[in-house]
């Protein structure tokens, strides 16, 4: 027994009295989902890629649906309608444009494709030029603080001989024949699902819509010469490692009157022997003596804005963490607003000590003796409190 078909209207998903442009934006989805092409293999997702083509082809055809409308699968069956789907040719009930924008707008989303999907746009029309990028090596304080640098880059200028046009001095761009000035070509093609159109780039002016004759000797047709250029670039304070700041129109010059594209100079940050930077605080440790950390005092501390003074309470103990508050990294938004400056303390147990020392160690344990505590771990080992 032949499977029953569906109703056409039930497969687009769309009411009977849906217009045109319902009926194009429901077979554009349904044909995305269940393409060949982006399910490879899977048979059920081809049958249903049919199933909505043959819909789509039967509803967008006025007379084909009017005589749907009046008879339903019956007017394309036997010798009304030459023999279900393939009865009324493929594909053949589509408008050319109509299918190519459709096809077009599949394989642009299943392949990534850039194509334009309006066929009366021009592929030649101003383009922006391509970013260039660089970098530009920073020590750790002209990132903290900012700075100016100056790099070099191949610059693209206008040919002073055929002023960006490419063409040999005398002569000028002639309008591409192949594509009439459109910069693109389209054409037909025969597959299992019918007649498809295509757009593609001109291959003989390569979407320009002009041909060079005579090319101009100094650039060789490409209307740019290539110079070393050196430019100053204003790195501000702030700016972290892999941080870009934007020049904007240093990059590469526009296609048909389009803007040059942007310089974008990387900051590759050098390291601190002393500091650690995360976002915008500064992290280091500094050594302190037993007797500084057990009497207090003040120790000078090493920042980014020179020595500064702190007063080491009495008592301290190794790896206590004091703030310098705003002794860290401006914000590259606002240089006024800055991070902290976190310091370790760590206490020094000294290596090698004269017998003067010693002794005085010696009488310094002497005198603390008796002042001791039982561990927590219950072995009965007893640890001296300083």
């Amino acid at each position: 027994m032949a499977e029953t078909k569906r109703d056409y209207y039930e497969v687009l998903g769309v009411p009977k009295d849906a217009d045109d442009a319902a009926l194009k934006k429901a077979y554009r989805t349904l044909a995305k989902k269940y393409h060949p092409d982006a399910n490879p293999g899977d048979a059920e997702a081809e049958k249903k890629f049919k199933e909505a083509s043959e819909a789509y082809a039967v509803l967008s055809d006025p007379e084909k649906r009017k005589q749907y409308d009046q008879f339903g699968h019956a007017a394309f069956d036997g010798g009304t309608g030459g023999g279900g789907f393939g009865g009324f040719g493929g594909f053949g009930g589509f408008d050319g444009a109509d299918m190519g924008d459709i096809f077009g707008d599949i394989f642009g989303d299943i392949f990534g494709g850039g194509r334009t999907r309006s066929s009366s746009s021009r592929y030649n029309g101003p383009m922006r030029g391509a970013n260039v990028q660089t970098s530009v090596r920073l020590t750790f304080e002209e990132a903290v603080f900012g700075c100016e640098k100056e790099i070099e880059i191949n610059y693209k200028e206008e040919c002073s001989s055929c002023h960006g046009t490419g063409a040999k001095a005398g002569t000028s761009k002639e309008t591409c024949s192949k594509c009439n000035g459109k910069g693109k070509i389209m054409y037909t093609q025969q597959t299992m699902f019918g007649t498809m159109q295509n757009v593609t780039t001109c291959p003989d002016c390569g979407g320009s819509g002009q041909i060079i004759r005579e090319k101009c000797p100094d650039c060789r047709g490409t209307g740019y010469i290539t110079r070393r250029k050196k430019l100053k670039v204003t790195m501000p304070a702030g700016i972290d490692d892999g941080m870009s700041v934007r020049s904007v129109g240093a990059g590469e010059p526009g296609v048909n009157g389009g803007e040059r594209g942007d310089l974008l100079v990387e900051a590759v940050v050098s390291k601190h022997p002393t500091f650690i930077r995360k976002d915008m605080n500064i992290y280091s440790t500094v050594p302190i003596s037993f007797a500084r950390a057990a009497l207090g005092g003040t120790i000078v501390i090493k920042t980014v804005d020179g020595q500064v003074e702190y007063d080491v309470k009495a008592g301290t103990q190794t790896d206590t963490k004091v703030r310098l508050k705003g002794k860290g990294v401006p914000s590259v938004r606002n240089k006024n607003i800055r991070g902290d400056h976190y310091v370790t303390l760590v206490v020094q147990v000294p290596e090698r000590m004269n017998e003067e020392q010693r002794e005085a160690l010696r009488r310094y344990d002497e005198l603390m003796t008796g002042k001791v505590a039982r561990n927590d771990d219950g072995g009965g080992k007893k640890k001296r409190f300083f």
